[in-house]
């Protein structure tokens, strides 16, 4: 998917096992941005992430910079023979922030998963989160009140 930005000309791409090299620039990015500590990843890791068809990984560039993304994970349902997808991370460089970079992400990713069969997509945000929470409502998509728990490989 094509658009063009204030400053260049966007585009955004699913990211395929062939693409190792533009992953790990997208996998950095997220980290810097979320300010997160990232391990580095083995080369066979990423083949093998980048080979599922139940991940996502979709790079948003200006020119030929990555500048954001997003990946995702495809969920198998129990109420019904269909699949939903959980957006786990989207980020964008701080300098293209506000520009639409995270808007064609998410649309590049509504029209894969349709084209795929796939029609609802999830996303958790974190209520503090206001930029996150505007964003998504921008888009169109409706919260609902939920608490995530994380389970820890420590027992109680």
């Amino acid at each position: 998917m094509t658009t063009t930005g204030r400053t260049a000309k966007l585009r955004s791409k699913r990211l395929q096992s062939n693409d190792r090299d533009t992953a790990r620039a997208l996998f950095t990015l997220m980290a810097e941005v979320f300010e997160e500590r990232r391990e580095d990843l083995s080369d066979s890791y990423v083949d093998r992430l980048l080979a599922r068809e139940d991940f996502w990984a979709i790079a948003a560039f200006a020119g030929d910079q990555v500048i954001g993304g997003l990946t995702a994970h495809t969920l198998p349902m129990t109420k019904a023979q269909s699949s939903e997808i959980f957006i786990y991370d989207i980020a964008v460089r701080r300098g293209h922030q506000r520009t639409g970079v995270g808007k064609l992400l998410v649309a590049e990713l509504r029209a894969l998963a349709s084209a795929a069969g796939i029609h609802e997509i999830f996303v958790c945000a974190d209520s503090e989160d206001a930029h996150a929470l505007d964003f998504y409502r921008a888009l169109g998509a409706s919260g609902s009140s939920a608490t995530m728990f994380t389970l820890g490989d420590r027992g109680p």
